[in-house]
C-alpha cells in the first residue's frame, strides 16, 4: 500500500495537535499544587491554541486575516515556550522529559516565524 503524500499544511497540523496532546500529558502530570494549577492552566490554554488558531489560518478570509491569525500562533508558541522555561525550573521533571517537547516548541516558533515571513514577503509582492 503506497502512502499517501502529505501537504505541508496537513503536516504541521499534526505537529500541532500532537504537540497539543503532549502539553495536556504534561499538565496532568504537574503537581496539585496552587502553583502547579496557575502554571498548568495557563500551558493548557497557550499550548493548545496553536493547533486551533492554526485551524482558523487555513480558512482565512484573506491573506491578512491568515498573516493575523498565524500570528497568533506564534504568540501563544512563545507564551508556552516561556511556560515551559518556568516548569523546567522548578525542577519537577527530568530534563529527559522537557527537553523533547521545547525543542518541539522552539522548532515550531521557527516555522510560524519563516510561514509568516514568506506570507508578508508574498503580500508585498501582489
Amino acid at each position: 500500500m503506497s502512502k499517501s503524500i502529505r501537504k505541508p499544511a496537513q503536516v504541521l497540523e499534526d505537529r500541532l495537535i500532537d504537540f497539543a496532546t503532549r502539553i495536556l500529558d504534561l499538565v496532568e502530570a504537574l503537581p496539585n499544587t496552587a502553583v502547579g494549577r496557575h502554571l498548568g492552566g495557563q500551558i493548557m490554554r497557550s499550548g493548545t491554541a496553536p493547533a486551533l488558531n492554526y485551524g482558523e489560518a487555513q480558512a482565512a478570509e484573506s491573506k491578512a486575516d491568515f498573516v493575523h491569525k498565524m500570528k497568533i500562533c506564534l504568540k501563544e508558541l512563545r507564551e508556552t515556550n516561556i511556560s515551559l522555561k518556568i516548569i523546567f525550573r522548578r525542577n519537577w521533571f527530568p530534563k529527559e522529559k522537557l527537553n523533547p517537547i521545547m525543542n518541539e516548541n522552539n522548532e515550531l516558533i521557527a516555522i510560524f516565524m519563516a510561514s509568516i515571513k514568506t506570507a508578508l514577503t508574498q503580500t508585498k509582492h501582489s
